[in-house]
């Protein structure tokens, strides 16, 4: 039985009511497949959001360091969604607060914030969230994370496929194939990793779906950046080139916006940029090998029956071709 099949709502509403939260009884689910979140609404009609984090997947370290960085954020007065704090701690265990339950989770408990995914096609708020990634960007830059991943060639790439491969997640028809590719992409990959490039502490999984978007009129309107599970070490670059689609002409003129805000409160290296491209093809590795770790998990087959499939692994070896091509072309401009 893989360990979120013992999470049950009663754990979660225990779990809350141990730290004072008086729950009345409603709980839903909210979308997240790599920990567990569930909005929960208290006796005074307010919500709250518990987020238990996967077993196994951080250390307490790793996440007391996400913690610390969401405290400076907030310090900072960056709107980014910090866990509360209740008699010294954010961050607890089902165990240590007192809960019979057979397997430990560590959660955290955070307010509920609204907000709808923003809108990319608006320069105005392309160059406000420019102007927000500077922030979270300059509190960042002043200290390093000494126990979350970095952001390289071996973290997201090497490591990924190593992984893939002892899994045996990669049909054997295509096993070969992919792997050819794979070594292509990361010489390249690793080509562009050899120039320095300024690493701080970053975002790390900045795209829409993780910034929450109010209207300006309103007090407090504008990003709310939410998930620091991604967050690492790595290039100020990767926080933005998410935030890009449409064919390159469209990519270049979202760039631009997004760096005028960025650029108005934090210089900008543009020799960065030359690494767009193999940080979109890391992800890309690293997302399959992402998937084939979780596949125990009991909402797997639910939410990626696909993973398995001929279809997905044609369409990985086409898209690393495309990614080797791409990666080859002159980078964007600033």
């Amino acid at each position: 039985m893989h360990a979120y099949e013992k999470l049950t709502p009663n754990i979660i509403t225990d779990a809350l009511e141990a730290l004072g939260f008086a729950v009345d009884g409603r709980l839903s689910a909210l979308s997240s497949y790599e920990n567990r979140v569930y909005l929960a609404m208290l006796d005074s009609g307010e919500g709250v959001v518990a987020k238990f984090y996967r077993p196994n997947r951080w250390s307490r370290e790793q996440i007391l360091e996400e913690h610390s960085f969401a405290f400076a954020l907030a310090d900072a007065e960056v709107t980014l969604v910090a866990p509360f704090i209740m008699n010294g701690e954010s961050l607890f265990s089902t165990k240590e607060i007192g809960l019979d339950v057979d397997c430990d989770f560590l959660f955290s408990v955070s307010p509920k914030r609204g907000g709808r995914s923003p809108n990319l096609d608006d320069p105005e708020i392309l160059e406000w969230i420019g102007r927000y990634m500077a922030r979270i960007h300059n509190v960042g830059q002043k200290e390093d994370f000494k126990h979350r991943e970095i952001l390289n060639v071996h973290t997201l790439g090497t490591d990924s496929i190593h992984s893939l491969i002892s899994l045996d997640a990669i049909p054997d028809q295509y096993k070969d194939v992919w792997c050819a590719r794979c070594e292509e992409a990361l010489k390249i990959v690793e080509l562009a990793f050899q120039n320095k490039h300024d690493y701080l502490r970053i975002h790390g999984d900045c795209h829409s779906g993780n910034i929450l978007w109010t209207p300006i009129e309103l007090a407090g309107g504008g990003p709310h950046f939410v998930d620091l599970d991604d967050a690492r070490m790595g290039p100020a670059v990767q926080d933005l080139w998410m935030l890009q689609s449409g064919d390159r002409a469209e990519r270049n003129l979202q760039l631009c916006y997004l760096l005028d805000g960025y650029t108005s409160l934090r210089p900008f290296t543009s020799k960065e940029l030359e690494l767009i491209e193999p940080l979109r093809t890391l992800r890309m590795i690293h997302y399959s090998a992402w998937l084939a770790r979780r596949s125990d998990d009991p909402s797997f087959v639910i939410n990626f029956p696909w993973f398995w499939s001929a279809d997905y692994w044609q369409t990985q070896i086409d898209t690393l071709n495309e990614q080797i091509e791409a990666m080859q072309e002159p980078p964007l401009i600033y």
